[in-house]
């Protein structure tokens, strides 16, 4: 009984709520709905709130209560966890208001807006890009900000997912080996060990650059095993000059055996 009398309080207390609501909408006032506004955004009703704004901007663009309601536009959105739509409101505001009291903020929050909607690694990462820009952006702007070692820590998230993606093809390429026939010398193996290097300019502090010096040495001495004569001394050298790349680098690396045990059969190919 105690349950079914506090379920029909709470049903009346919705019902008056959206009477509330639904003449808040039919007001005139613009002035008076952007308090509703307001207070609909305090009490965490994002949906009511950003039904309401999205008037406001539009009647109010170009004044300081256009400026407001855009930014708190853009957190409505945001707390109803529609990133990308909230980056674009983030983003609108610090382009038409880009001295704006929000600016710094709307900056911050539409690069992470971008950040939290990133794909996985094996996805397109257009989306990845796109948030490093904006991340990079706010810290060329605002080096002073309290957010710049955030926003250069979460940069270097974003690194890393590219260099993941990255390995993931040069994993492919290894291991399709000479299963299909390139038009090119080395085939597969040699788009290996192009996209390791290049994957190692680009991110020279990733976490991957061990596994892709790894996977250069081995593509270099599949390449080398299975070349011609003609040129088997020259590529032996070129994986003896891997070798002592990654040796140097990881003296107690997790593929140093594999590598030792690797080179000794080409130090034995030049001897002879």
């Amino acid at each position: 009984m105690k349950s079914k009398i506090v379920g029909i309080f709470l049903f009346s207390i919705l019902l008056v709520s959206c009477g509330e609501y639904n003449k808040v909408l039919k007001l005139t006032d613009i002035d008076q709905k952007f308090e509703y506004a307001k207070r609909y955004f305090d009490e965490g009703k994002f949906s009511r709130s950003a039904t309401l704004l999205e008037e406001v901007v539009q009647m109010r663009k170009g004044s300081s209560r256009g400026e407001e309601a855009l930014y708190l536009l853009a957190q409505s959105y945001y707390g109803m966890k529609d990133y990308l739509t909230a980056s674009e409101y983030f983003s609108t505001y610090f382009k038409t208001y880009s001295k704006g009291e929000y600016a710094e903020l709307s900056r911050y929050y539409s690069a992470y807006g971008l950040f939290l909607e990133s794909p996985d690694s094996r996805l397109d990462q257009s989306q990845t890009f796109k948030a490093m820009d904006q991340f990079q952006d706010f810290i060329e702007l605002y080096p002073q900000s309290e957010r710049k070692e955030e926003a250069q820590e979460i940069l270097f998230q974003l690194q890393e997912k590219l260099a993941s993606k990255e390995l993931l093809t040069v994993r492919l390429y290894y291991n399709l080996g000479n299963y299909l026939i390139y038009p090119f010398p080395g085939g597969n193996y040699l788009s290996c060990v192009i996209t390791a290097q290049n994957a190692m300019r680009s991110y020279p502090f990733s976490k991957y650059r061990e596994e892709f010096m790894y996977y250069t040495f081995k593509s270099k001495y599949e390449m080398a095993m299975h070349s011609v004569d003609e040129k088997k001394d020259f590529r032996y050298r070129d994986v003896v000059d891997e070798y002592y790349s990654y040796v140097n680098e990881y003296p107690e690396g997790k593929y140093i055996k594999e590598i030792k045990r690797l080179y000794q059969n080409v130090d034995n190919e030049l001897k002879q």
